[in-house]
């Protein structure tokens, strides 16, 4: 579990529920250890996503993938405990009324089912490579956008807040996790294995369709664009202290690892 999660990354889920608490008038401090269960989350999703199963990469964040070094068995409990862990350590160290805490798990759990990861994997590992552009667009909502939306939603659940309270937020994270996604898939055409820190063209590969694949690198390109432009429009409507999360939408469109 440890090899996988302290292997480095991005971070960017859980720096964004810190940024969103900070949106929200809260100490971002105070949030730690449901942004620490959000990255749990994730990483057990990259285990499991890297297995011979699904996606068969030897390589993640520059190092070989969990079920490369220690065996397929291994990694798929390390990816089980990682999840179990995730809740447990929302539900015994964050902060928050009962029925706040309630609210966030289930919207985390919902985010990992058949209505977000795991429903996205399915789609992911069932799909054809003339997928339209709609199920592309479906299949990465449930894959990656799902859990980048949680990781805001799941702040202000927590806080006691939702509906009018945080609706430009979760716009704003719903935008966001289309142009994670996007930006993916050109970099892994025009990025660099030592930068990203895994094999390059994947999906490419396995024959599955991405945004490159269905639109093209130059129309990706263009609607990277058009969903940054959205997510900082969604953020203009979010308060004053949003410019934490301005600076994670202009880094995710601009990243090059």
């Amino acid at each position: 579990m440890r090899y996988s999660l302290l292997a480095g990354g991005k971070r960017i889920r859980p720096v964004l529920s810190l940024a969103t608490a900070e949106a929200l008038g809260r100490d971002p401090q105070e949030l730690l250890p449901l942004a620490g269960a959000i990255e749990l989350v994730h990483t057990y999703s990259l285990i499991h996503d890297d297995l011979p199963a699904m996606d068969d990469d030897d390589l993640r964040r520059g190092r070989p993938t969990c079920h490369v070094a220690y065996g397929e068995d291994v990694a798929i409990l390390a990816g089980d405990g990682l999840f179990a862990e995730a809740l447990r350590l929302v539900l015994e160290r964050q902060d928050g009324r009962p029925e706040h805490l309630l609210a966030c798990v289930r919207e985390l759990v919902a985010a990992a089912g058949v209505n977000g990861m795991v429903g996205g994997q399915y789609l992911d590992v069932t799909a054809s490579a003339d997928l339209d552009a709609a199920g592309v667009r479906r299949l990465q909502e449930l894959k990656t956008g799902r859990l980048i939306c949680a990781s805001v939603d799941c702040v202000g659940l927590v806080s006691g807040l939702s509906g009018p309270d945080t609706m430009a937020l979760s716009r704003f994270a719903t935008e966001l996790g289309t142009l994670f996604q996007i930006v993916d898939d050109i970099l892994d055409v025009t990025g660099d294995e030592v930068s990203l820190g895994k094999r390059l063209r994947s999906d490419e590969r396995h024959g599955k369709p991405t945004y490159v694949t269905t639109f093209g690198l130059e129309r990706s390109g263009d609607l990277a664009e058009e969903h940054h432009r959205r997510a900082r429009d969604a953020l203009a409507e979010a308060g004053e202290r949003t410019g934490t999360l301005e600076q994670i939408a202009d880094y995710i469109l601009t990243r090059r690892r």
